[in-house]
């Protein structure tokens, strides 16, 4: 049990001390390498480049190298390069518009690596130089440009910077993917508030004149609907006493019907016109009374001491 113990230690301590001790000394030696997914080894001894290797997996540098694969590590050096597909955003490049409009273009792009010996030893700094390039082909390309066209087509702009930039970039091993103007804007804040100003007249002048063209609109079709009612009215009205006239003449054939007619009428006109009405009770010489009493009456009256009339 003891024995069994002790070379489960053992083993233990191999598969986690020795084994990767041993691998790290056969990666210092240059037995091999790994090279991970987008990765580019370069290697250089006495100021040559010997090898290149942009596969992924495990290459065995003997192979490629020869006897300087176990010296390389010591005497030589090993460049580690990310070849993935990189971004960059130059913001408010100045150009101007072919009317003179100082205007800023935001413009993006994206870079790889394409060769990796032209990266390392043509340029010290070919990210640097790729982001003067895009701006110095931006302004180049781009000024001048109608101010219309240079806030509609972006497209036509984008592909017209990518077309200048291109064959220059490829020549320091980095490579221009794809490019987009993002934001073209204007760079004078007076030009600006002008502009806003101008928009928020022309907005306010629009509505004045929407607003105006509803109100046309409303009276011209009141007034052809009045006109139209006028027109229905007065027919209506032509067309009444004849309608009167036919029924009259209709009830007219009847006498007691007629009659009968007319006694309606009156009294819904006596009726409609809100008059004090007294009924007095037949054979009674009230109203004979009622009448010598009204004011206007009292001329007929006999005056005391003057001789009655003669008849």
């Amino acid at each position: 049990m003891t024995q069994m113990l002790i070379a489960a230690a053992a083993t233990f301590a191999a598969c986690l001390i020795a084994v990767p001790l041993l691998l790290a000394l056969a990666r210092a030696f240059g037995l091999y390498a790994i090279v991970q997914e987008r990765r580019c080894y370069v290697y250089v001894l006495f100021g040559k480049v010997i090898a290149t290797i942009e596969e992924p997996g495990l290459h065995f540098l003997f192979a490629k190298m020869g006897w300087r694969a176990f010296v390389i590590n010591w005497l030589g050096r090993r460049h580690v390069l990310d070849m993935r597909l990189d971004q960059e955003y130059l913001r408010s490049q100045a150009v101007n518009s072919e009317e003179g409009a100082p205007m800023g273009i935001g413009i993006w792009y994206e870079m790889f690596i394409s060769d990796p010996v032209a990266y390392l030893f043509k340029n010290t700094d070919p990210r640097g130089s790729l982001a003067a390039n895009v701006s110095n082909s931006t302004v180049r390309c781009l000024s001048n440009l109608p101010l219309g066209e240079m806030l509609v087509n972006r497209h036509t702009m984008s592909n017209t910077v990518r077309a200048e930039v291109s064959p220059k970039s490829h020549e320091w091993g980095y490579k221009l993917g794809s490019v987009y103007i993002r934001k073209v804007h204007f760079r004078d804040v007076g030009m600006i508030k002008q502009i806003e100003s101008k928009v928020v007249n022309r907005l306010r002048q629009v509505t004045s004149a929407i607003k105006q063209d509803g109100a046309n609109q409303v009276s011209i079709i009141a007034s052809t609907a009045e006109r139209q009612a006028a027109i229905a009215f007065a027919k209506a009205a032509a067309i009444r006493p004849e309608l009167v006239g036919a029924a009259l003449q209709t009830i007219s054939q009847d006498s007691a019907v007629l009659s009968a007619l007319f006694e309606v009428l009156e009294a819904q006109k006596i009726i409609e016109g809100e008059a004090r009405i007294t009924m007095l009770p037949g054979k009674s010489d009230l109203l004979g009374e009622l009448l010598a009493a009204r004011p206007g009456n009292e001329s007929s009256r006999p005056q005391s001491g003057s001789p009655p009339a003669q008849s």
